[in-house]
C-alpha cells in the first residue's frame, strides 16, 4: 500500500511540475491561446470571453465576446502589430458589444508585449509602453 501511495504521489506531482512548464513556456512568448481579463484598466464581464489565439505565423482568431475575429501580427522582438481585424457581424447585448468593440480598439493601439511567465500572462502595451490588455494563457 505505502509502495501505491508514493506512485501515486509521484505521479501527480510530475504531472503538477508539467503543467507548470507548460504555462511557463507558453507565457515567454506570444504565440499562444489567450484570454482576456483587463481591457483598458476596465476589466471584463464574467463569462463573456474575449479570446485571442496568436500562431508563430503571425495569424490570429479567437472571439470578441460575441463575434469570432480573425487577422494577422508583426511580431518582431518584443514588438507586435495587430493588421486589420476581421469579425463576423452577429448583435448581443449591448455589454457584450461594448466589450468586445474596447477589445478589438486596444488591438489597433498595441505596439509592444511583454509577459509573467511565473503568472502566465501576455500584456499588450501601447506606444507609450502602458498595458492596454492583459491576458491568461488557456
Amino acid at each position: 500500500m505505502q509502495v501505491a501511495g508514493r506512485r501515486l504521489l509521484a505521479a501527480a506531482v510530475l504531472v503538477a511540475m508539467v503543467a507548470v512548464a507548460t504555462t511557463q513556456a507558453r507565457a515567454t512568448t506570444p504565440v499562444g491561446r489567450w484570454i482576456a481579463e483587463d481591457i483598458r484598466g476596465r476589466g471584463v464581464i464574467d463569462r463573456v470571453q474575449s479570446t485571442i489565439a496568436i500562431s508563430s505565423d503571425g495569424s490570429v482568431a479567437g472571439r470578441g465576446g460575441c463575434n469570432r475575429l480573425s487577422g494577422k501580427a508583426v511580431i518582431a522582438g518584443d514588438s507586435i502589430r495587430f493588421g486589420p481585424v476581421a469579425s463576423t457581424k452577429m448583435a448581443c447585448a449591448p455589454a457584450v458589444m461594448r466589450q468586445e468593440q474596447t477589445f478589438l480598439l486596444a488591438l489597433t493601439d498595441v505596439r509592444s508585449w511583454r509577459t509573467e511567465p511565473a503568472r502566465g500572462k501576455l500584456i499588450l502595451l501601447d506606444a507609450a509602453g502602458r498595458p492596454i490588455v492583459v491576458l491568461a494563457a488557456t
